[in-house]
């Protein structure tokens, strides 16, 4: 026994990530993985395939009718980066910060159909409510089409380097192992990259010239990269107990890989996949936060997060010198109060589990005091 729940039936209907996707890297993808769809899935591919032609087309009108106007326009401030392991917290610290009205964030809609949701936004989430789940398939937070979401999907759907585009065929290699930290791509394909990132951003700001609050456990490994296109960025790293972290984030692949899988997952190397993520994010956070001036960087753990909220949301104002806390300490009460009597998932942990935690992990595990 492992010591970890597998993947939870789907309690609603999801729609795959991938429909949101470009016809061009959505071939791209198909390629790289030699068409390994399982009998199961072909239906879903052959939607996809449709469904992405559409994106493809409406990506083309976009462009056309206000490209220019997106390439001119300015970020006008560095954008704060919430940055951490996978299930430390990384959600709800981005629910907490753009409660603040001076931010603005990218959302499940836009990440998802990141080709055209200029055009198409407003009508296209009105007349597809029905079909984005009110909860997230790995855990009890709220889902929605307007909600905060990880920019990183936007980037699968973009056709960039990414491991997530291994929830698509979980049991191939992934595509592109160097797409964790961007550090091992050519150069031109680096390149691609943060122009097709930075391109992105535009298009959110845009839309809403505020202040961007971005979240994505990928950015942990890319503060060179992201550097490089952000040097005044601002960062929050989030830490959570590792002994949690391991059961948890198996449990987050299994039901990625499961619900939006091309795929019927065997699992065969899940557990070595998450041990070794774990050690190589944060063997890059720690080489990657040197670079950055101490004053813009705040780690807060997450016990402490959900026991005093308004404190170390308090700390956290002051340390990044955000300023304006006390408009957004009634907002970020009101949200607690909405939220009482919440409750994550709880792991039961074998000996032999733990044992194996602290044998891979054991060197974060007595840097961080768990």
């Amino acid at each position: 026994m492992t010591g970890h729940p597998s993947a939870a039936p789907r309690p609603e209907w999801t729609p795959r990530i991938w429909e949101g996707i470009d016809f061009f890297a959505w071939l791209r993808l198909l390629v790289q993985n030699r068409f390994a769809i399982s009998p199961s899935c072909v239906y879903i591919a052959a939607v996809v395939t449709f469904i992405s032609i559409f994106h493809s087309i409406l990506r083309l009108l976009q462009e056309a009718w206000i490209g220019s106007q997106i390439r001119r326009t300015a970020i006008r401030q560095p954008p704060i980066f919430i940055v951490g392991h996978w299930r430390t917290g990384t959600t709800l610290l981005h629910e907490l910060l753009v409660l603040d009205r001076r931010h603005t964030y990218p959302t499940t809609f836009e990440c998802l159909a990141p080709n055209l949701f200029l055009l198409s936004e407003k009508l296209l989430t009105r007349l597809l409510g029905f079909m984005t789940p009110s909860h997230r398939p790995m855990d009890n937070m709220a889902a929605g089409w307007d909600r905060p979401q990880e920019d990183e999907f936007a980037l699968c759907m973009l056709g960039l380097p990414s491991p997530y585009l291994k929830i698509a065929f979980p049991n191939r290699p992934e595509p592109y192992p160097e797409s964790d930290d961007l550090e091992a791509l050519s150069p031109a394909r680096r390149a691609r990259w943060k122009r097709g990132f930075f391109h992105f951003l535009q298009c959110l700001a845009y839309k809403d010239s505020r202040r961007l609050v971005l979240k994505s456990p990928t950015h942990t490994c890319r503060i060179p990269v992201l550097l490089q296109v952000f040097p005044g960025a601002l960062f929050v790293h989030v830490i959570r107990d590792p002994h949690v972290l391991f059961p948890s984030t198996v449990t987050l692949w299994k039901t990625l890989w499961k619900v939006h899988g091309l795929q019927e997952p065997n699992y065969a190397d899940l557990e070595e996949y998450v041990f070794r993520k774990f050690t190589h994010l944060y063997e890059r956070w720690e080489a990657g936060r040197k670079l950055v001036d101490p004053s813009r960087v705040y780690e807060v753990r997450y016990e402490e997060l959900v026991r005093d909220p308004i404190g170390e949301m308090k700390k956290l104002y002051a340390r990044l010198g955000l300023g304006g806390f006390d408009a957004v300490q009634p907002e970020l009460e009101r949200y607690f109060a909405e939220k009482a009597g919440y409750k994550t998932n709880r792991y039961e942990q074998t000996p032999e589990l733990r044992a194996r935690i602290e044998a891979r992990w054991g060197e974060v595990i007595r840097r961080y005091g768990y």
